[in-house]
């Protein structure tokens, strides 16, 4: 359910719990068939709720443990509340940011207002959330600081983007019971920027999770980080719901062929034609059925250079021969910058510089006997 350092909270499911709680019965019906002493306590009843190490075992072979992971629990102790994970079931799916394991959906979360909703930072979650190869889902929160009109401009122009977005409002609770809906058996995990209000729905939709909450930052128009981990909360309608540190920049990771298939309208191109040449990065090539006229082909050509540039730093990364390194500044530019010579500009150890030393004295000392 949470991972946090080196510890984990598992949930136990509803077997093992019935389980533990059958050989429960067991050992406090043989307790109390028998003369108690002094220095033995009845046995402790079963947790649902265990806080877990993983074995070490599982470290030396690289297998990593994961919100949403179902795992094997090893020697529960019921009165310390402990355990220890010996083994994890193969994943359905996975994701490396947020790292959840077994997540059915992705549920974006956008604010449409305060902090601005950016179309090109909402594409670029869009073409992130693609690239999972789970069911995508859109959500458009404080509706109720925009114009009705404002409103059905944003939902016939993502429609034509591809999309069917949810306008909700946490604070006045407009649209809360259909998100809901679409949430119910389900592991979903909720992604967006920050201060678009995860933690608050969260907390609406599931009272005890209690989590923290900031407002959007004056200054910089955005939204503060209150999330610092990744946690999973069972819905009181089913399904389970994991929230995740909000970030602004996602990576585009992904092969450049790729990129197009993550745009539902190059898509619906694609599936009416196709281009001619095999490998078409639908820019400046003949006979392009993607290039055209459509609202999102700039961020296309945008995302289309990153993901090129990415390719090429894993391609010098991969390359000890290159001359030329990549360094990623903060705003997410890179700078290509030529490769030091390590052998030419490393440092002389002391060690060899005292040999040194103890080998030039030797020969003025000989060089002297010599003149002697």
């Amino acid at each position: 359910m949470a991972v946090q350092a080196n510890f984990y909270r598992v949930q136990l499911d509803d077997r093992s719990v019935q389980a533990a709680f059958s050989q429960f019965k067991r050992e406090r019906v043989a307790f109390e068939s028998t003369e108690a002493s002094d220095d033995r306590l009845p046995p402790i009843p079963p947790r649902r709720t265990l806080l877990c190490t993983r074995r070490s075992r599982l470290k030396k072979i690289g297998q990593q443990v994961m919100v949403g992971d179902r795992a094997i629990v090893e020697e529960p102790d019921w009165e310390g509340q402990r355990g220890a994970i010996a083994g994890v079931f193969p994943r359905a799916s996975e994701l490396d940011r947020p790292p959840v394991a077994n997540a059915t959906q992705l549920l974006l979360l956008f604010a449409i207002a305060e902090p601005t909703l950016d179309p090109h930072q909402l594409s670029r979650f869009l073409v992130k959330a693609e690239s999972t190869g789970l069911c995508v889902s859109l959500c458009l929160n404080k509706i109720d600081l925009v114009s009705q009109a404002e409103q059905i401009d944003w939902q016939h122009r993502l429609q034509l983007w591809g999309y069917h977005p949810l306008f909700i409002s946490v604070e006045n609770h407009i649209g809360i019971d259909t998100l809901l809906a679409t949430l119910n058996d389900k592991i979903t995990v909720i992604s967006g920027p920050s201060g678009v209000g995860k933690s608050s729905l969260i907390n609406q939709l599931i009272p005890s999770a209690e989590l923290r909450v900031s407002d959007v930052s004056g200054k910089l128009g955005r939204g503060r980080h209150t999330t610092r981990h990744v946690e999973l909360f069972e819905l009181p309608s089913g399904g389970l719901l994991a929230d995740s540190p909000g970030f602004n920049q996602p990576t585009l990771d992904f092969p450049p062929r790729e990129l197009a298939h993550y745009f539902p309208e190059a898509r619906q191109r694609l599936r009416q034609g196709n281009c001619q040449f095999s490998d078409c990065l639908h820019r400046d090539e003949p006979n392009c059925v993607v290039r055209g006229d459509w609202e999102r082909y700039d961020y296309y050509l945008d995302f289309l250079e990153e993901a090129i540039a990415y390719q090429e730093t894993l391609q010098q990364q991969s390359n000890p021969e290159s001359s030329v390194k990549v360094k990623t500044k903060r705003k997410g530019t890179q700078q290509h910058e030529p490769k030091l010579e390590s052998k030419k500009y490393r440092r002389v150890s002391r060690r060899l510089q005292h040999q040194s030393l103890e080998e030039l004295y030797q020969d003025l000392a000989e060089e002297e006997d010599g003149e002697f």
